[in-house]
């Protein structure tokens, strides 16, 4: 990870070919793009590899997790169940659409703990967003009984986890929807790019009409399309889908290397006292784009964080005090500092936003360190980094 790395010319022979008809936009110019359709083929792609129904690619990540949850029929006053450990997207996509995050604690998959999902479950609760947090799986397969069981939608944000899986099953495929980010520094790339996968034809077509300002799609021409909903403007080029396809050619490959690397390095620290791994609820699926270990206590963590970086082992991610990726920087939106959600502020739904008591994920978080796996390490660029490694965590 990430997919830029590898970037060459399979990529470029793709966005070639996009140029060659001049047509960039997913949409409309049938003639003159000459049987180019990027977009199109991308989502056959997508859900063929992924194992689902339909695939639908849009301008972002961020936009995937908005979508789907406004698809989904989440709107203003609803509760939708979040991870602290996450990316801020997922907070900002429930804000906007007026809805009320509401956050459960994490257990050591670093992901939503199941008994804690059912817990907060509440009359007001519409959604349950999983986040599949650097690239291994929440217990995916119990959320869902507890969604199914309680009657709630279950959404997956697979945004880090693209080509993992759970027993076989790719992640983003056991809830109504689910969510991946193409971003530049995701495991494959399309620059900027995100997707939502469903079975469900019906949220389908409510998907692939809010990302274009509500089209059904329907029409001869654009003009001739009838707008069945209200929507946005989440479309990705074809540029951006170009690449994409490009990368996914290149996603097993990637994942084998990923795989690899990580496997060297958590063998070289497995017999380390003081290290401890990451809960995974099928080893197998990982894929590997993060290694994650604990220590036995916030100090040690917080100190052994800071000599990997004096030690030159680049990419150890100490979330606990991320700005993106962990509640306790998040002050924005505790604050609710956005001048268009002032009537939601109002209407008190998120004043708990100023309480956020998470004391099982902070103490969970404070121990944890994220390596960032990279895909052209050498061999000899990987065995120096685990003697460094081994060096600060003995």
């Amino acid at each position: 990870m990430p997919g830029f790395e590898v970037f060459g010319a399979e990529e470029r022979a793709e966005v070639a070919d996009v140029l060659q008809s001049g047509v960039l936009m997913r949409y409309g110019f049938d003639a003159a793009r000459q049987g180019r359709w990027k977009s199109r083929e991308l989502e056959t792609a997508l859900a063929s590899r992924l194992g689902a129904r339909h695939a639908h690619v849009c301008s972002s990540g961020t936009a995937a997790v908005f979508t789907a949850l406004a698809a989904c029929g989440v709107g203003a006053g609803d509760e939708v169940i979040v991870p602290p450990f996450t990316f801020v997207a997922d907070i900002e996509a429930v804000l906007w659409l007026g809805a009320v995050p509401v956050f459960a604690e994490i257990d050591e998959t670093l992901c939503l703990a199941p008994a804690a999902v059912e817990a907060a479950i509440t009359p007001r609760t519409k959604a349950v967003l999983v986040v599949h947090m650097c690239g291994s799986m929440a217990r995916i397969a119990e959320i869902a009984g507890v969604c199914q069981r309680r009657g709630v939608t279950l959404v997956e944000d697979a945004a880090q986890a693209m080509g993992a899986t759970f027993q076989g099953k790719a992640l983003g495929t056991f809830g109504r929807a689910g969510c991946y980010s193409y971003d530049y520094v995701k495991t494959m790339t399309c620059a900027e790019g995100g997707a939502v996968v469903t079975d469900d034809p019906a949220l389908h077509d409510l998907v692939q009409a809010f990302t274009d300002h509500g089209h059904d799609h329907l029409g001869k021409d654009r003009g001739a399309d009838l707008h069945p909903i209200i929507g946005l403007n989440f479309r990705i080029s074809e540029l951006h889908a170009a690449v994409g396809l490009a990368q996914l050619r290149k996603l097993d490959a990637i994942l084998e290397r990923q795989r690899a690397s990580q496997r060297v390095l958590q063998d070289g620290l497995a017999g380390l006292p003081r290290v401890t791994f990451r809960e995974l609820p099928d080893p197998a699926g990982d894929s590997a784009t993060f290694l994650s270990f604990f220590l036995p206590t916030e100090a040690e963590a917080r100190a052994a964080a800071k000599s990997l970086a004096t030690a030159g082992v680049d990419g150890c991610f100490y979330w606990y005090d991320n700005n993106w990726h962990y509640h306790r920087q998040w002050q924005h939106f505790k604050d609710l500092a956005s001048p268009t959600l002032l009537a939601v502020k109002r209407a008190g739904w998120l004043d708990d936003l100023h309480r956020i008591h998470v004391p099982q994920s902070d103490a969970i978080m404070g121990r944890t360190i994220c390596m960032l796996i990279k895909l052209n390490w050498t061999p000899d660029q990987l065995a120096q980094r685990l003697e460094r490694m081994r060096a600060v965590l003995a």
